[in-house]
């Protein structure tokens, strides 16, 4: 090695050692940012050159190259984080709403239906041991109200948080497409990135962060391209290719007892679903589906109208039985929000059988009756109660593991990918004493030249 390409040698190690310093100071800087990935300086030794006319035999190589900054993400890891998303996002949200179903039953307590229902029951029963009061009649009465007051109250509930997840729902796809948006943004900075040999790698991570976020709220998968992009995919349709994003829309009613279904649906082919399973757009679109598609919303619609027909039928065929109209009355399509009370006065109730005189309360007896028994309105809301409560507790749980999954993916993400400020600090000393050390053959170099050009020949002068 000549002394002139042992400074080129030299200087070799202190580019090499400088841009170590500057990764390892990047890193350092962004130890608390979200979404980083650590980075490493990749160093090669450089090529021996080869013999030439004046120079021949074994030769050491050139020194040291700088072939790039690596980024140290794990592609397994980081499609372990989205699917684990995807699944937590969807039982959050359906748990979430379960919950609110269940805190919507007011039971057990004083706020459900099934207080009421029993002051309902034991009215009938004082009215038939005093037919002919007034005051009997008027509790009855004022009980009745309160009934059908609160099963209203609990349907519009139902009615509320239907049109709040409808609303959520159109609010998440606005956030999808913008977070594609983004990535086929970025796909293009990266793409140009990659093409001119420049470093990509916090384009890579802010893409890396929105696909996480795209998975939580979709589901979806992501494939690499050899050229940087990457694109995002929804159950096999590509919302993101390349630099090309496609938008998504919600269609459907806009209130629980509309016509049709809601559903998400590609702007570019309406009517086509984009077929999600995972994530919480998925589980707001699960929500809203029918009843008989297993929407648990509209179901628990239904179990309110079910509920409060049989309650109704039961009790308006012995008071109608009895000669008067119908204690109850409702739109069968509408039952628990229309339900209503008829009698206004002690005249209009039918206490007792027809000509049987006006102490006769065996019609009332029976209708306080109504209460006990397998078939009973009171059996049908404590199975509809039991059935809520117990779906809840397993879409919680169901929540629980899917959250204690998807924490446990983004911690072994974070192990492997975040900064250690303990490994940087040991790369900082390195390279600082391989800049040293560089600098120190350089400065050895230089004497040997300076010895070599200006005092040969001079010696004993």
């Amino acid at each position: 090695m000549s002394t002139f390409s042992g400074l080129n040698t030299a200087y070799s190690g202190l580019a090499a050692a400088r841009a170590g310093l500057d990764v390892t100071g990047q890193n350092i800087a962004n130890a608390t940012t979200q979404g980083y990935t650590r980075q490493r300086l990749e160093t090669s030794a450089a090529a021996p050159v080869r013999p030439t006319l004046f120079a021949a035999g074994t030769r050491t190589g050139e020194g040291v190259l700088a072939e790039g900054v690596a980024r140290l993400g794990d592609a397994h890891l980081e499609a372990r984080v989205r699917i684990t998303a995807g699944a937590a996002g969807y039982t959050a949200v359906r748990a979430q709403a379960f919950s609110a179903l269940e805190d919507g039953l007011g039971e057990p307590g004083t706020n459900g239906v099934s207080k009421p229902l029993q002051d309902f029951w034991s009215g009938w029963q004082e009215l038939s041991n005093h037919p002919d009061k007034d005051a009997p009649a008027s509790t009855l009465l004022s009980t009745a109200g309160q009934l059908t007051s609160r099963i209203a109250s609990g349907y519009r509930g139902v009615e509320t948080q239907w049109a709040s997840v409808r609303s959520s729902a159109a609010g998440l796809v606005v956030e999808v497409n913008d977070a594609a948006a983004q990535v086929a943004d970025l796909n293009r900075q990266i793409r140009s990135a990659v093409a001119s040999g420049a470093s990509a790698n916090e384009l890579v991570d802010r893409r890396t962060t929105l696909a996480a976020t795209l998975a939580g709220l979709t589901g979806a998968t992501v494939r690499d391209n050899a050229d940087g992009t990457a694109d995002v995919l929804l159950a096999g349709n590509p919302l993101v290719s390349g630099t090309t994003a496609r938008a998504l829309q919600v269609t459907g009613p806009i209130q629980l007892d509309g016509d049709g279904t809601v559903q998400v649906e590609w702007t570019h082919r309406p009517g086509a679903s984009a077929g999600m399973e995972s994530g919480e757009l998925a589980a707001a679109v699960s929500l809203l589906a029918p009843a008989d598609a297993g929407g648990a919303l509209a179901q628990a619609a239904a179990g309110y109208d079910d509920f409060a027909r049989q309650l109704a039928d039961q009790v308006n065929a012995l008071h109608t039985g009895a000669g008067k109209g119908a204690f109850f009355a409702y739109q069968p399509e509408r039952a628990a929000a229309s339900l209503t009370v008829q009698p206004t006065r002690r005249e209009d109730l039918a206490p007792g059988a027809p000509g049987a005189g006006g102490f006769d309360g065996s019609v009332a007896a029976a209708i306080s009756r109504l209460g006990t028994g397998t078939g009973s309105p009171d059996a049908a809301w404590s199975a509809f109660v039991v059935a809520l409560g117990s779906a809840a507790r397993a879409e919680l749980q169901g929540n629980a593991l899917a959250e204690v999954s998807a924490t446990s993916a983004l911690q072994q993400q974070l192990g492997a990918t975040s900064v250690s400020m303990d490994e940087e600090q040991v790369n900082l000393l390195q390279y600082q004493h391989a800049y040293q050390g560089a600098a120190r053959v350089m400065t050895a170099v230089d004497e040997m030249l300076d010895v070599l050009i200006n005092r040969t020949g001079i010696v004993g002068r």
